[in-house]
C-alpha cells in the first residue's frame, strides 16, 4: 500500500513511517514544510497526485497551555485540519487514520473509558481534538479515529519540551537525587512504538470508526515514575507530591485511562502491558542510546 503520514518528524509520526515501511508498505513522509492541514488547497495539493491508499494524520497542535492561549489557531490544526484530510481522502478514495487524545473526556469516571462514553473536553486543546474526530467522522466513510493517551517515544515531542515523562524522570534523578510526582492523577502510559504497530495492524482492516488504543493496565505517573527507576536500578529518592505543590494552569482530566475496547471486539487489539512496553522502552535505550534530547 501507498501511505501518506502526515506529521512524520514527530514523536509518533517517526515511528509510523517504521512501521509501514517494516511491512514493505511505500511511506510518503510528510512534515509541516510540505503540507498544511489547516489549509485545503495545501492538503489537496501535496495529496492529490501521489493518490496514497491510506492517510495517516499524527499531526496537532499538542501543548496545552498555547491552546488555551491561541484557541483559534488550535481549532484551525486541530479541528479543520481533519476535515480537510478527511475531505481528500473521501475525493481520493483514501482511508483516513487520525490520532486523537484522551483529553476529550473530562476525568470523572473512575473507571477506563470506553469509546461510547460521553466525551466532556475541559480545556482548548481537548475542544479542539474532540471537533476534529466529528469532522473526520462524517466527512468520510473510510476513517479510523484513533485515541491514545500518555504517549512516549524516542523521538523528541518539541511541543512537551522535548524530553518524555520517562527522559525526564531520569534526568531529574540524576540531577537532584529527588523527584516529586503526583499520585492522583491516572494514565494508560503508551509507548509511540507500539501505537504505531497498532494503526499500522488496524490500516489491513475494513472495520472502520472509533478506536482507543493505549498499553494496558494503568498507573499513576507517581507508580510510572517508580517502576522506571526500578527498572533503571536508579537510586532516588522518590516522594508523593502534595496535592497543589504542581498547580496546573489549564483543566486537565485527573482520569484518562482508555480501555481498547473497540480494538478487542474485531479481534486487533495488540497492546501489552504498559509494563512490559516501558521494560521494552528501556531495553533499546540500553542497546541503542539514540533518543534524542533537545537542547
Amino acid at each position: 500500500m501507498k501511505i501518506a503520514v502526515i506529521g512524520a518528524n514527530g514523536q509518533l509520526g517517526n515511528d509510523v513511517v517504521a512501521a509501514f515501511t517494516a511491512k514493505g508498505d511505500t511511506v510518503m513522509p510528510l512534515t509541516h514544510e510540505d503540507i498544511e492541514v489547516s489549509d485545503v488547497d495545501s492538503v489537496s495539493r501535496a495529496l492529490r497526485d501521489a493518490r496514497p491508499d491510506v492517510i495517516v494524520n499524527t499531526s496537532a497542535m499538542h501543548h496545552v497551555e498555547n491552546c488555551e492561549k491561541e484557541p483559534q489557531k488550535a481549532l484551525a490544526i486541530n479541528a479543520l485540519g481533519p476535515r480537510n484530510l478527511a475531505s481528500v481522502a473521501e475525493d481520493l478514495g483514501a482511508t483516513l487514520m487520525h490520532v486523537s487524545t484522551d483529553y476529550v473526556f473530562d476525568g470523572l469516571k473512575n473507571s477506563p473509558y470506553v469509546e461510547e462514553d460521553a466525551a466532556n473536553p475541559l480545556n482548548a486543546y481537548g475542544i479542539s481534538k474532540l471537533a476534529g474526530e466529528l469532522f473526520a467522522r462524517r466527512t468520510t466513510k473510510k476513517h479510523f479515529v484513533i485515541r491514545s493517551s500518555g504517549l512516549y517515544g524516542k523521538t523528541p515531542c518539541r511541543a512537551k519540551g522535548g524530553l518524555n515523562f520517562i527522559e525526564l524522570m531520569l534526568k531529574l534523578a540524576k540531577e537532584r537525587g529527588e523527584v516529586k510526582v503526583v499520585d492522583n492523577e491516572f494514565v494508560g502510559p503508551t509507548a509511540t512504538d507500539e501505537l504505531a504497530r497498532q494503526i499500522c495492524a488496524l490500516s489491513r482492516s475494513d472495520a472502520y470508526g472509533l478506536y482507543h488504543a493505549t498499553s494496558e493496565g494503568s498507573c499513576s505517573w507517581y507508580e510510572f515514575a517508580r517502576e522506571i527507576f526500578a527498572a533503571t536500578g536508579t537510586t532516588v529518592k522518590l516522594i508523593v507530591a502534595g496535592p497543589n505543590e504542581f498547580p496546573a494552569k489549564v483543566p486537565r482530566p485527573k482520569y484518562s485511562v482508555l480501555e481498547n475496547k473497540a480494538l478487542k471486539s474485531h479481534g486487533l487489539n495488540i497492546f501489552r502491558t504498559w509494563q512490559e512496553e516501558l521494560h521494552n522502552y528501556l531495553g533499546q535505550r540500553v542497546k541503542s542510546p539514540s533518543v534524542q534530547v533537545l537542547s
